[in-house]
């Protein structure tokens, strides 16, 4: 994983740098050790360490015979350890003589983030549970040496560092960027939104009575998941009555405003959340609604999502680049060659997401601002093409940055004569309470 921080906090000769194709490798399933949560995210983080994969795609290879309690214990930790990460290596930074091994890294860091959410009253009952959890998987001299650091680490971890991106354990570069964008006190608040961890939200989809485990969120539609039953919120979300959704997916949705009996286009459809949302709009007339995303893994997802659609509604998959489609290609697959409505949810940034996307921050560089803004634009212009004369287009992103929200829209509008934005919606993590993002309606000229 590359941060703005020194990786492994013992120097350059850390095992925190593979060659690329060892870290492309995929792992079998990461065991419990012994089903403990605890084991488990110290084997999360130091593939975290070693291989810098994504933090999804780590956490799909936890075994399924982790209890679901230790699970969601390893999950916590595991994700703690990355949102903190900055900060705990500032902490960790200079007390091993020697660069330690990853195995033994990860578990410093697993303890550092147990002591920095425990606070000082807690230090003691964490390093003792740190140490001998620590003497299952490394050595008795390591579990020693976890002895000294910890409680080395825990004085420093109770100071307050200066600076925003320190404290908040944000690259200096993205908080330099949101100060200058949305001021000092709105930063703050951005920062505190990030290192918190996420609610869970759902929609319930079934006509069956609801479960006392969810409780209706400020937003119509949307439900807040208590913690605790696990199993019976993945047995009712595999069948389709509960749709874990952030409620931010409204925002775009509701501006496309899908009726019964229109023709849909989801132009960037994977994984397909918002797609199934615009189906359900749909349910109850004769509406047709075709996903279109690139082939790859992701479509394996985006079809399972649209199995669940209402059977009233006709819903077709194409796996195609967005910029190949046109009316003749449409037309020759027997699709509509144009649609009452298009939507471009566009691949962003996710600076709007961090909550849940924990890694984000340490992926992102300065560049791909830019970069993302200008390969959403194309995808805009591909998308344009298949507008009906009255219909609708709606651009969105799950980004903050004006850089891929108005300025990509003011882009395409200066470069298309007639088209106009008619409703804009930004979503403001510390003001909105959800998931962040912009969305835009655009109305194309006027021809009869």
């Amino acid at each position: 994983m590359k941060r703005d921080v020194k990786p492994g906090f013992g120097g350059p000769n850390s095992e925190g740098s593979l060659p690329a194709e060892r870290r492309a490798r995929r792992s079998p399933a990461i065991p419990g050790g012994d089903q403990s949560g605890w084991i488990a995210a110290v084997r999360l983080t130091e593939l975290w360490l070693v291989r810098h994969d994504r933090v999804d795609s780590l956490l799909e290879q936890l075994t399924p015979d982790l209890p679901p309690r230790e699970r969601a214990r390893a999950q916590h930790l595991f994700y703690g350890v990355v949102r903190w990460a900055s900060r705990l290596e500032a902490a960790l930074e200079g007390l091993v003589r020697r660069p330690p091994r990853s195995r033994l890294q990860a578990v410093l860091l697993v303890a550092g983030f147990e002591l920095f959410e425990g606070g000082p009253e807690a230090v003691a009952r964490e390093v003792h549970h740190a140490v001998e959890q620590a003497k299952t998987v490394t050595s008795p001299a390591e579990a020693r040496l976890v002895n000294a650091v910890a409680r080395r680490a825990a004085d420093r971890l109770a100071e307050r560092p200066a600076g925003l991106a320190a404290e908040w354990a944000h690259p200096d570069w993205l908080v330099d960027r949101w100060l200058k964008a949305f001021g000092a006190e709105a930063t703050r608040q951005l920062l505190e939104w990030n290192q918190t961890p996420a609610s869970v939200y759902g929609r319930w989809r079934s006509p069956a009575p609801m479960p006392d485990f969810l409780s209706p969120a400020r937003w119509p539609g949307f439900f807040t998941v208590k913690p605790g039953p696990w199993d019976d919120v993945r047995t009712l979300a595999a069948d389709g009555s509960l749709y874990l959704q952030d409620p931010s997916t409204r925002l775009c949705v509701e501006l496309l405003g899908p009726r019964p009996g229109e023709d849909i286009l989801d132009a960037c459809a994977a994984p397909g959340g918002k797609c199934l949302l615009i189906a359900d709009a749909l349910a109850g007339g004769a509406g047709r609604l075709v996903a279109v995303d690139e082939p790859g893994p992701r479509l394996a997802r985006l079809q399972a999502n649209l199995s669940l659609a209402p059977s009233s509604v006709q819903v077709a998959l194409v796996p195609a680049d967005l910029r190949q489609v046109g009316p003749a290609f449409l037309q020759g697959i027997n699709l509509p060659e144009n649609f009452d409505a298009v939507l471009v949810d566009a691949p962003c940034t996710n600076t709007g997401v961090m909550r849940h996307r924990v890694d984000v921050k340490w992926r992102l560089r300065p560049g791909d601002f830019g970069r993302h803004a200008a390969h959403q634009l194309v995808l805009l212009r591909a998308a344009a093409r298949l507008v009906r004369p009255h219909g609708r287009l709606v651009y969105s992103t799950c980004s903050l940055d004006p850089a891929e929200n108005e300025e990509v829209v003011a882009r395409f509008i200066g470069e298309n004569p007639g088209w106009r934005l008619d409703r804009q919606m930004l979503a403001r993590p510390w003001i909105d309470g959800h998931d962040g993002g912009g969305a835009f309606r655009l109305l194309p000229p006027s021809r009869g």
